[in-house]
């Protein structure tokens, strides 16, 4: 049993480090699992790679509390805070997109889940990061509150894109909010907002698919579960905090060209594999 807790630590450091940098949590989880193998069923692991973003989302709205929380207290009452709701507002706009795409979830994966498919998305959103860099556009929008409800609906269709394997949602929202003119700074934040939504409703459908399948989970998984999730929180933390510094002084550029890289040792690995 301590192998596998120690193999669900492994897998929450590489989600809380991926989920939120844009360079494809699905491009890193394939290589890892080449390294280690869960002695859990395919359904719990099915489950297992979804659920353990409950610990990602979960470091947002710690970080972010006092942006995300629409209530506050003036003069000793209960007030409503018009920019946190409007904020919010924004989310839910950018998150129609995705429940129109969201019932092909299970067969991309089944379809497209495989090295090919990751690697070539991980070298074109490289591509996509470097030349949109290249541009050196000013930014437009430097602040939450002056996304516009249309760029909102534009950044969450270019979040449709996550569901190809190895987009990475990120990676696709911040391409496509440097596109409209936002500020690095704002699209990032924007861009940890919309996860909240997104990851928990992916997490809950998944839950309740386990559980209307009649599976169920040995002592081991929920350990596995719980290790992955705590761990995958304890590193989104200081992964967020780490993106938000870093972008204040730093573009893009960098994590297109580690998505490049990491795209042909993806490739390198199936060649690999193949021969094997």
């Amino acid at each position: 049993m301590l192998i596998e807790i120690i193999k669900a630590l492994l897998m929450g450091i590489v989600e809380g480090v991926t989920e939120w940098l844009p360079i494809s949590s699905t491009g890193h989880m394939i290589l890892v699992e080449q390294l280690i193998q869960f002695d859990a069923s395919d359904a719990f692991m099915s489950m297992f790679r979804v659920v353990i973003q409950l610990g990602a989302i979960l470091a947002v709205v710690v970080l972010f509390w006092g942006k995300l929380w629409p209530f506050g207290i003036r003069h000793g009452r209960i007030v409503s805070k018009a920019s946190v709701w409007s904020l919010w507002f924004k989310v839910v706009v950018a998150t129609l997109p995705v429940l129109v795409i969201s019932p092909l979830d299970d067969w991309m994966e089944e379809k497209f889940y495989n090295y090919i498919t990751v690697a070539a998305m991980l070298i074109l959103y490289g591509i996509l990061f470097i030349l949109v860099e290249n541009r050196g556009a000013a930014a437009k929008v430097t602040r939450l509150e002056q996304i516009s409800y249309r760029e909102a609906l534009i950044i969450g269709v270019w979040q449709m894109l996550a569901i190809i394997p190895g987009t990475s949602r990120s990676g696709a929202t911040i391409v496509g909010g440097l596109l409209l003119g936002l500020s690095r700074a704002a699209v990032a934040e924007f861009t940890f907002f919309l996860a909240i939504p997104v990851m928990a409703g992916a997490s809950l459908l998944k839950v309740v698919k386990f559980v209307l399948e009649g599976e169920g989970m040995t002592g081991t998984e929920i350990a596995i579960l719980v290790t992955g999730c705590v761990s995958a929180f304890v590193v989104s933390m200081a992964a967020i905090r780490f993106l938000m510094a870093y972008v204040k002084s730093h573009d893009f550029k960098f994590f297109g060209i580690y998505r490049i890289v990491l795209g042909l040792i993806v490739l390198g690995v199936a060649a690999v594999a193949a021969f094997v």
